[in-house]
């Protein structure tokens, strides 16, 4: 196995147009021109930069939009009055120099007047009602574009309207009763970073929903009433406690649904094919489910442990199950994928970043994308990352400079919201950071092994460090890095004595 980075990754950004005009600023060519300034005629791409170039005018000294070229050095940006250009960029609602969206008024004029209209806000009845706390929420985007992109998908309009005349209260009871789609869940995050919501646990909500559908489904009594108390007893309330907690849900709840929907299908078939329930199941029906199905049924284990603990029933025993292999990449193909991410432009500047936590620090892809800014330590000496609850990492470079211009500017920070978002890995959602899944799929297409490198990384980094200070550094269970230590034949007994002191 090589590493290789996938040829359809290597570039990344929205293709250029081409045709048989040609911009006199950036001289490429394209389709059509979209504005035509004193230095000639501008692309759109030229256009829209300028349109968002801000500050002081070098040749008047007024702070304002930036639009213009100086004619003595034309890399200098400068006013419209400095550079000539007669097109008047002023809204004529607010007064704002910036692009106009619509027939001389902002994006932002447009979302409120479109809005206003929409949700029926009469002004004359203050600020308290849903219509105009839905209006200042939506119009209060710092990118107020997004909202009128998404104001055109099927259904939005209808479903933002039968918020504001309150036929969908303002609650996540009531968003609940909605058949499930994104603009739902979208219109439920802006409400909630918005503060028009209260927080909840989105991955507890999702299963507590699930749970509820899987048992409904369920039409023998027999096969329920166990299930029901095992989901009940055993994993939702351990869920609602590591919500509680502000502990990460995620990989319990998937567990969990996995753990209860094989435990349904073992009952079942228990019922059909020996008619007997969990209380007269045998440990020779519980093998013969194991020994002829795929991996997953191992997941019943947990239930059976429970069960024999509850005194649902006796007498059986799984043990836990053992990987035939481990998937791990050669130190020559991770360091290769590692050079790739910190040198090259295979990715966009975020999953390149993500690449790198994965490679160099063995961080689980779950993780990396709820990895918070404040995770990021900005120190004299340059940026450590906090991974584990002690000794935070250090960080060499070039993935130091890599890391802090991340840091600076992360993508999806104006979508939906009106304040920065606390997440290194800002999601689409507002105030929700990268879904796991999609890392994972766009590292993946980068070539990536997930679990492969993070092995590698791990039994490389346990060749160099302690292995009981990877533990504590990276945010690994001892007995994680132990196993991976006796691989790599570095046994922890080496350095009983090596690991510092309390700090």
């Amino acid at each position: 196995m090589t590493a290789e980075i996938s040829p359809r990754m290597a570039i990344r950004g929205r293709p250029r147009t081409t045709g048989a005009f040609t911009c006199d600023r950036c001289s490429r060519a394209a389709s059509k021109h979209r504005a035509s300034w004193p230095e000639g005629r501008i692309c759109g791409t030229c256009f829209t930069v300028a349109m968002r170039t801000h500050g002081n005018c070098p040749g008047c000294g007024t702070e304002r939009m930036l639009p213009g070229r100086s004619a003595s050095h034309s890399d200098n940006p400068v006013c419209a009055d400095c550079a000539g250009i007669t097109q008047d960029y002023h809204c004529s609602g607010c007064g704002t120099e910036t692009e106009h969206y619509r027939q001389n008024t902002c994006a932002r004029c447009s979302l409120r007047s479109d809005l206003a209209g929409l949700l029926h806000v009469d002004e004359s009845q203050g600020t308290e009602t849903t219509a105009a706390k839905l209006l200042g929420a939506l119009t209060g985007a710092q990118r107020p574009e997004s909202i009128l992109t998404w104001l055109r998908k099927s259904g939005v309009r209808e479903l933002l309207e039968r918020v504001a005349i309150g036929e969908i209260p303002l609650s996540h009871e009531a968003l609940d009763r909605e058949p499930r789609s994104l603009r739902v869940e979208h219109l439920r995050s802006l409400l909630v970073h918005h503060k028009l919501l209260p927080v909840r646990d989105h991955y507890l909500a999702l299963f507590e929903r699930w749970l509820s559908g899987k048992l409904d489904d369920i039409d023998d009594i027999e096969v329920r009433r166990p299930i029901e108390s095992f989901a009940r007893w055993h994993h939702l309330r351990r869920i609602r406690t590591l919500s509680t907690d502000g502990k990460p849900t995620r990989g319990p709840v998937h567990s969990a649904k996995q753990e209860i929907t094989e435990t349904i299908k073992f009952l079942v078939w228990l019922k059909v094919t020996h008619g007997r329930t969990v209380a007269s199941c045998l440990q020779a029906d519980v093998d013969a489910w194991l020994a002829d199905g795929p991996t997953t049924r191992h997941a019943i284990r947990t239930f059976f442990v429970w069960a024999v603990k509850n005194r649902t029933c006796t007498n059986i025993t799984i043990g836990f199950r053992q990987a035939k292999t481990v998937p791990l990449l050669t130190q020559a193909q991770r360091l290769t994928m590692l050079k790739a991410c910190l040198t090259d432009n295979i990715d966009t500047l975020s999953y390149r970043v993500a690449a790198t936590l994965l490679l160099l620090y063995a961080q689980p892809v779950v993780k990396i994308a709820a990895m918070k800014s404040t995770d990021v330590i900005l120190t004299p000496d340059g940026p450590r990352l906090s991974l584990g609850e002690e000794h935070p990492a250090p960080v060499p470079e070039p993935f130091a400079s890599l890391l802090t211009k991340h840091l600076a500017s992360r993508p999806n920070m104006r979508t939906g919201s009106s304040s920065g978002s606390p997440w290194l890995f800002p999601g689409y959602r507002a105030g929700q950071h990268v879904h796991p899944n999609t890392l994972m799929t766009r590292l993946r297409e980068i070539g990536i092994d997930l679990l492969g490198a993070r092995n590698a990384s791990l039994r490389g980094l346990v060749n160099e460090i302690p292995a009981p200070l990877v533990a504590e550094m990276l945010g690994y269970s001892y007995q994680v890095t132990q196993k991976h230590a006796t691989a790599a034949a570095e046994p922890w007994s080496r350095y009983a004595g090596t690991l510092p002191g309390p700090r």
